[in-house]
């Protein structure tokens, strides 16, 4: 009966109810979305690191991450991969050969690590050979008889491997993506020039155009004037197993594109048999060896059990290699709790003040109710229960418009391609596809439940404290 009353009572004063709901319903909606895309970058984040990157653990000779030296190598390497291979949880071992040099071209040079590696075993293993950029060449099947190299394309740009050139057939691409015929006309001027560096021909097309118009079309110049010769030649030096300086030509046999700029500029990728011949390391020895789980959270139970067996070598897990990342995923539901609190604790105010005027409205009937019987636990629950239904009729529909926002952009994904270059420098997506626990929709609807008692708190106690013969003469 009192929750009955007290729903009523909500839809006494229709407009004033609306009101508050639809702010909750904004407020749930807005911090549910928030932590969804939020949530979405950290984990793409996570899975580049795990699938691209690092693995979920390194094995490595207890000297080499400091030293880099080219000799110091995992003793016994074969049968470290078959023990590391039958603990539980692992799916799959593979060895790396990790050399520290510089890629150089006819223009420009840049400090790198050369990583040679099964290139079957890490296409199973790892994501990265998704990654070519479309057009430029192939994951190490191209077939050629000069050593391959595959290499990411902010090494590309920075070696002057990419250029660019706005051919007729760049022009028309960009014209059939809906650029203005007068901006078409200017950047014709720089037609069939060849710009050996992305920042001269940003240069060049900026001082053709307007700032809005550079903003807003900048991005879609760039990659319709990209090109790339596959093939392209790329002088690698290094110190080979006698610390003598050895120098090679490799050929781009493709190039990748991922999330993370810094990462795409220091990592060079080549077949291990390559780097064997020319360093004279001998067949099954690897610098680091890559563990890959069955889960990502198996990684704190593995971890331990590798250390234990390997002890004359160094184990680390992806947490210990960047404990920052590590840092945002563990503390990501108090973040959740933190963020959905500060909205709610916003909210609660907005209840407190709406039911506060609804008891000072209704200080006779809430008198003439005390007068007639009804008790003070009866009347503080009516109060109480009003303020929940507010809550939770705003925090249902906040929790229903932010599943089907969620459920959209999670299909097509939000592109904030205008924010592209400072979030791929510390290894963030520029495209999110918004995603959520349902756990999270649960503990939602907690908090909300738990705003609704605390808001009524103080508005309840006011009817309490009325007296019900002064209620009642009261006008």
């Amino acid at each position: 009966m009192i929750g009955e009353i007290a729903w009523k009572n909500v839809w006494r004063n229709k407009s004033r109810s609306l009101i508050v709901i639809t702010a909750v319903t904004i407020g749930v909606f807005a911090g549910i979305f928030s932590m969804a895309a939020i949530n979405s970058s950290i984990e793409q984040r996570l899975d580049a690191a795990v699938n691209e990157e690092l693995s979920h653990i390194q094995i490595n000779n207890k000297d080499f991450r400091s030293s880099g030296d080219v000799q110091d190598t995992i003793p016994g390497a074969d049968s470290v991969i078959t023990l590391a291979g039958k603990t539980n949880g692992v799916s799959s071992v593979t060895g790396r050969i990790i050399l520290r040099g510089i890629a150089s071209t006819a223009t420009k040079s840049q400090g790198v690590e050369i990583t040679g590696i099964d290139t079957e075993k890490e296409r199973q293993m790892f994501t990265l050979s998704k990654k070519l950029v479309p057009g430029t060449g192939s994951y190490f099947s191209s077939g050629t008889k000069f050593n391959s190299a595959f290499i990411g394309e902010a090494l590309a740009k920075e070696l002057n491997i990419i250029r660019f050139i706005l051919t007729t057939e760049a022009l028309k691409s960009l014209k059939d993506q809906g650029l203005p015929d007068q901006i078409i006309t200017r950047l014709d001027k720089l037609k069939d020039q060849r710009f050996t560096s992305e920042k001269s021909f940003t240069k060049a097309f900026q001082a053709l155009l307007s700032q809005s118009e550079s903003k807003k079309h900048g991005l879609k110049i760039k990659e319709a004037a990209w090109s790339f010769r596959e093939g392209s030649k790329v002088i690698l030096s290094f110190l080979d197993m006698n610390n003598i300086q050895t120098s090679a030509v490799f050929r781009t046999t493709g190039i990748f594109r991922t999330n993370n700029d810094m990462f795409e500029t220091m990592s060079l990728f080549v077949p291990a048999e390559e780097l064997r011949k020319l360093t004279g390391l001998r067949e099954g020895t690897w610098h680091r060896l890559i563990v890959k789980l069955n889960s990502n959270d198996l990684t704190g139970k593995v971890t331990p059990k590798i250390r234990i067996n390997l002890p004359g070598l160094e184990v680390l897990s992806w947490k210990e290699i960047q404990p920052d990342l590590a840092m945002m995923s563990d503390f990501m539901e108090q973040i959740y709790g933190v963020f959905m609190a500060i909205i709610l604790a916003a909210l609660a105010f907005g209840i407190v003040n709406t039911m506060l005027m609804a008891v000072l409205e209704r200080t006779r009937e809430l008198g003439m109710l005390a007068a007639i019987g009804m008790n003070r636990r009866r009347i503080f629950s009516m109060i109480m229960l009003e303020s929940v239904f507010l809550s939770l009729v705003g925090g249902i529909s906040g929790m229903l418009v932010s599943l089907a926002a969620i459920a959209v952009t999670a299909k097509h994904g939000i592109n904030l391609v205008k924010y592209s270059e400072g979030m791929e420098a510390f290894g963030f997506t520029a495209h999110l596809y918004p995603s959520v626990d349902i756990r999270f929709f649960m503990v939602t609807a907690i908090l909300i439940v738990i705003t609704g008692i605390i808001s009524s708190i103080y508005p309840a106690r006011k009817a309490l404290n009325l007296n019900p013969v002064e209620a009642i003469r009261g006008e």
